[in-house]
């Protein structure tokens, strides 16, 4: 349950980047389309949140302390980065274009996800 509440909350927030920077995108045909391919991207958002991340964070430890924790959104932008890149590969429309987009992308879906995971139920 958790998992279905977390996915949600990620597609939640990749929908607001999507309407709010107009150089995240996803393409293509109807409302329940992009809906199927939108909890899609989510999936593999939160692996690669899941899978990446920790080892992206623990290598790069010292820029966190050095930089009181601002590096995140660095690690968020190229976990954004991934994210599309990885839907490229998946035949998924998503699509973020340049770095400078993806720390824009990536700071709005911290966010809006971390709104939604307070507003959402996390029962297990």
């Amino acid at each position: 349950m958790n998992f279905l509440v977390k996915t949600i909350a990620n597609a939640g927030a990749l929908a607001v980047a999507v309407w709010l920077v107009d150089k995240i995108t996803l393409t293509g045909g109807s409302t329940g389309k992009k809906t199927g391919t939108l909890i899609l991207v989510a999936l593999v958002f939160g692996l690669v949140n899941l899978l990446v991340k920790p080892v992206v964070r623990v290598l790069t430890f010292p820029l966190f302390v050095l930089t009181l924790g601002l590096f995140t959104l660095v690690v968020n932008a190229l976990m954004l980065l991934l994210t599309s890149w990885l839907a490229d590969k998946l035949d998924l429309s998503f699509h973020v274009e340049g770095f400078w987009t993806a720390v824009l992308g990536g700071l709005i879906v911290s966010i809006v996800s971390w709104a939604l995971n307070m507003v959402l139920p996390d029962k297990d």
